[in-house]
């Protein structure tokens, strides 16, 4: 991805992300020379993967298969293995009608995904095989509370202000309908490194070509302006 075009498509979700009366943190809005002057106390955040993450799966075309993604908090993998300290993670999400995100699973990862606003969100489930390939095997989910049971493959709508649980190990692939939709991830400590396994060989981050200054940092550019270790 071009970074002109990451550019672009953050002051676009920032605008829609504000139009639903919910607002990021302080290190959202932190310029790449703020980056450069922060010390141990921000390493949290860099650590654990917070703020602005894009995403083409390395497929070179975003507006149909990609996501928008900002990760406002999460624990460490430490965290979750001595059950001290931070445990979970909360994501934003945008989903374009159309804009597929293609299906995967995590292994240890269970997480809500809700409709925060906006159009349809259509989500499409199936249990993985032990050699991970999607079973044909009924399907069962938690929403808002009620257990459902659905077939394979099964696609379900989330309207506004609802959600589904997805366990570990169940794929799903989601899009937007009717209009741009606003989600939010609640989950247990998120790795973006080594917790999601896609039904087909696809890149998690974009490789970027710099034709132009970064306007705010992903989190793939810590690296490269925040020097403490």
């Amino acid at each position: 991805m071009n970074r002109s075009e990451i550019n672009r498509i953050i002051r676009d979700a920032d605008t829609f992300i504000k139009s639903h009366q919910f607002h990021l943190p302080p290190f959202a809005y932190w310029s790449p020379e703020d980056w450069t002057n922060k010390g141990g106390e921000v390493s949290e955040i860099v650590q654990n993967g917070l703020g602005w993450d894009i995403t083409d799966f390395g497929q070179g075309d975003y507006a149909n298969l990609g996501l928008f993604l900002f990760t406002i908090r999460n624990g460490s993998l430490a965290n979750l293995k001595t059950m001290q300290g931070k445990t979970y993670a909360e994501k934003l999400l945008i989903v374009d009608v159309g804009q597929m995100t293609p299906f995967h699973y995590h292994w240890q990862k269970t997480e809500d995904i809700i409709n925060r606003g906006g159009g349809l969100l259509k989500i499409q489930l199936g249990n993985a095989t032990p050699d991970d390939k999607i079973a044909d095997s009924d399907i069962t989910v938690s929403m808002d509370g009620v257990e459902y049971h659905f077939p394979a493959n099964h696609i379900v709508t989330l309207s506004p202000g609802e959600s589904i649980t997805l366990p570990t190990r169940l794929y799903h692939k989601f899009w937007g309908e009717e209009s741009r939709v606003l989600v939010g991830e609640v989950s247990v400590v998120n790795d973006d490194y080594s917790d999601n396994k896609f039904l087909e060989t696809l890149g998690r981050f974009p490789a970027i070509e710099e034709d132009e200054p970064p306007l705010y940092l992903l989190i793939g550019d810590y690296p490269k302006y925040y020097k403490v270790t």
